[in-house]
C-alpha cells in the first residue's frame, strides 16, 4: 500500500471514529426489567422505579436535558440514585445538582452514596445541597413506600469508603443491612412471608451480602458496565472486580434475591466507553 493509501486510510478511520466515540459516551440507552413478586400489595401492579447511577457530573445537554427528556417519558413513579452523582477528580457540585433538581419535577428522588462522594473530600456541600432540593438521602436508613393500602420498604447504605474501609467491607455493609432491617415496623408487613424489600447500594460485588439478607430487590452500579464491553463476553474492568468482572451490567438473581446494576451515566478514570453507552435503568414491579 502506498503513502497516499495508508494518509486516506488513517483519515477515514480517524473520521469515522470520532463521531464513533462521542456517540458511544453521550448517547443515552434505556434499559428496562420486570419484576414480579407476590409479596407486592396490589397498589404497586406496574409500579416504575428509574435507576440513575454514576453520573460523575457529567452534563447531557442545557440543564441536563437529554436526560430528563428521557427519564421524563418513564413515567417513574420513584427515582433512586445510586452513588457517584460527583467525580473525586474533576469535582462539580452543580452539574450533579442540576440533574437532581429536574428529577426532583417528575418523582420523588431517593439517593444514597458512592465512593466519589468520599473522596473527593467535599461530601458535606453537596449532601447539604441534595437536602436543600428535597432529595431523600439514604445515610444507612430505611423508608416505608405506601400507596393506597399497600407498602413495600425502601433502604439504603453508605459506600464502605465513607469510614475509611475499603470495597472489601462487605461486614460492614452486613451490619448496616441488618440494623436497617431491624428498625422498622414489622407491622407494616403485606405477606407472610414479610414486605418486599428494595436496597439501594453502590457496590455490585457485594451481593452476597444482600442475597443473605433477603433482600428482594438492590439497585448498584459502580462497575460502570465494564467501561469496555466486548461482544459475546461483556465487560473487560470494574472498580474493584479486575478483569471481566462478574458483576457488570444488568440482572442478577441469588435465591429469592435479584440484583440490577446499572452500567451508569458518566466515567471517571477512564475517559472512553466502547460499546457501553450510558445508560437509564426502569424497573417496572408486577405482581
Amino acid at each position: 500500500m502506498t503513502k497516499k493509501k495508508w494518509l486516506i486510510a488513517v483519515i477515514v478511520v480517524i473520521g469515522l471514529g470520532i463521531p464513533f466515540l462521542y456517540f458511544e459516551n453521550n448517547a443515552i440507552t434505556t434499559t428496562t426489567f420486570r419484576m414480579q413478586s407476590d409479596k407486592l400489595p396490589s397498589g404497586f401492579d406496574r409500579y416504575r422505579i428509574v435507576q440513575l447511577s454514576d453520573l460523575h457530573s457529567k452534563m447531557f445537554g442545557d440543564n441536563q436535558s437529554q436526560l430528563v427528556r428521557k427519564v421524563a417519558k418513564l413515567k417513574p413513579d420513584l427515582i433512586v440514585v445510586t452513588g457517584d452523582l460527583v467525580d473525586a477528580r474533576r469535582y462539580n457540585a452543580e452539574t450533579s445538582l442540576t440533574a437532581m433538581r429536574e428529577m426532583m419535577k417528575l418523582a420523588p428522588v431517593y439517593y444514597v452514596t458512592g465512593n466519589h462522594e468520599w473522596g473527593s473530600g467535599r461530601y458535606g456541600e453537596l449532601e447539604d445541597g441534595l437536602i436543600e432540593l428535597g432529595v431523600q438521602v439514604m445515610r444507612n436508613a430505611g423508608e416505608t413506600i405506601k400507596l393506597g393500602d399497600g407498602s413495600f420498604r425502601l433502604i439504603g447504605i453508605d459506600d464502605p469508603t465513607f469510614d475509611g474501609r475499603t470495597y472489601r467491607g462487605s461486614i460492614g455493609a452486613d451490619e448496616r443491612i441488618r440494623k436497617v432491617l431491624d428498625s422498622f415496623d414489622e407491622k407494616t408487613n403485606n405477606t407472610q412471608e414479610g414486605p418486599f424489600t428494595v436496597l439501594l447500594s453502590h457496590r455490585p460485588e457485594m451481593f452476597a451480602v444482600y442475597s443473605n439478607n433477603r433482600i428482594d430487590l438492590t439497585f448498584s452500579g459502580h462497575a460502570h458496565g465494564g467501561q469496555i464491553r466486548l461482544p459475546f463476553i461483556g465487560g473487560l474492568l470494574a472498580p474493584n472486580q479486575g478483569l471481566f468482572p462478574r458483576y457488570d451490567a444488568g440482572k442478577y438473581v441469588s435465591e429469592s434475591s435479584t440484583m440490577i446494576v446499572s452500567r451508569g451515566l458518566g466515567n471517571s478514570t477512564f475517559p472512553q466507553r466502547v460499546f457501553n453507552r450510558p445508560e437509564i435503568i426502569m424497573v417496572e414491579l408486577t405482581r
